[in-house]
């Protein structure tokens, strides 16, 4: 049945419907044009600063700038996680109070309590006392490629020793008091491996919490996107070539990756690490045996939902070595991964999730 409007098969109530659709249509069409120009006239911010040891970088559109809520919210993390401020939770922990924990801690310990499981011990918080033997942590950190001549390395005694202090099973979280006991007053925290990318989350939710529909933050090349750049096309995050470089001034990338509302974070030793007798010691200390990693992948990237996920996981992989890697990810489709090692050529080599491979721009 053709009616006289030309439209096949319907009746006239059915057509006065269709007719009376038409306007509306039209209207959210020209409304959504309207304010997809607007959204597209609003500036985009950039703003920088150091914190956590490190500088940062964010990227985000608005009319305002918001640099003053952004530094006030990185405050309150270095407050709860910097080992280097004597007034932080962690500092206070490390001394042997009992500080009654924050929502913000508690997050970020279940969260690695959550991760230690899931890698059977790769990534413990409680790493600090090998992390400062070997060099690397806030107490007695060795700087340079070359270590000094006179300065000593551990015994295997000494990180025998210093292992019966480490492990997640040395921390009790008091649900109660809300505290965290410690079984021995030598465990130290050291949330260095989660901090910054959960610093990179705690900056993007204070943007989406003022409607800030495009953003880009990094902090220490932990970086969390939403929406669009300033050129209008998906965010790209460039993935360092990990050549030696202990002063980090080489920025020639091994790829980029499109990477939009996600998170990514890296995690390497070509830039923190010494030489001592002829051999290198890197900055990643395996909580298992001790000792510096020695296995061949050279940084490992992960891409989550957030960045302290994402912070987090990199580090264990960095530990893990590339089969355990591979092994892990097969229960998790949700991270993806892309991994540099050493090749048995002596060339970079590269293993990356399937899932990733249409985010990678060569």
């Amino acid at each position: 049945m053709i009616g006289s409007d030309g439209l096949p098969g319907l009746n006239d109530k059915r057509r006065k419907q269709l007719w009376w659709q038409v306007p509306f249509l039209l209207f959210l069409v020209a409304g959504t044009v309207f304010v997809a120009r607007m959204q597209r006239d609003i500036p985009y911010q950039t703003e920088h600063g150091f914190v956590f040891g490190t500088v940062y970088n964010i990227s985000y559109q608005s009319n305002e700038s918001l640099k003053t809520e952004i530094e006030k919210v990185l405050s309150e993390v270095d407050g709860e996680f910097s080992m280097f401020n004597e007034k932080s939770t962690v500092s206070r922990i490390n001394r042997g109070e009992e500080p009654e924990l924050s929502e913000m801690f508690q997050e970020v310990y279940k969260k690695a309590v959550a991760v230690n499981a899931d890698t059977k011990g790769a990534f413990d918080v409680t790493v600090a006392p090998l992390v400062n033997a070997w060099g690397f942590g806030f107490k007695g950190k060795k700087t340079g490629a070359e270590a000094d001549s006179t300065s000593s390395l551990p015994t295997a005694q000494q990180v025998d020793s210093l292992l019966k202090i480490v492990g997640m099973d040395m921390l009790t979280y008091d649900a109660e008091h809300n505290l965290i006991h410690k079984k021995d007053r030598r465990t130290m925290l050291d949330f260095s491996a989660i901090a910054k990318g959960y610093g990179s989350d705690c900056v993007a939710r204070l943007l989406r919490r003022h409607n800030v529909k495009n953003f880009m933050v990094e902090i220490g090349g932990e970086v969390v996107t939403q929406g669009i750049s300033p050129k209008r096309l998906p965010w790209r995050i460039g993935v360092t070539k990990p050549t030696e470089d202990s002063l980090q001034t080489s920025q020639e990338l091994q790829t980029v990756l499109n990477v939009t509302d996600r998170a990514m974070a890296t995690s390497g030793n070509y830039r923190n690490f010494y030489y001592q007798g002829g051999r290198r010691y890197a900055h990643t200390i395996d909580p298992m045996n001790g000792y510096p990693v020695q296995h061949n992948i050279l940084s490992a990237t992960v891409i989550a939902a957030d960045c302290a996920t994402a912070d987090a996981y990199a580090t264990s992989f960095m530990v893990m070595g590339l089969d355990r890697v591979k092994a892990l990810l097969a229960q998790h489709p949700e991270l993806m991964a892309y991994i540099i090692y050493d090749g048995d050529d002596g060339q970079f080599a590269v293993w990356y999730s399937p899932s990733l491979k249409d985010k990678i721009n060569e």
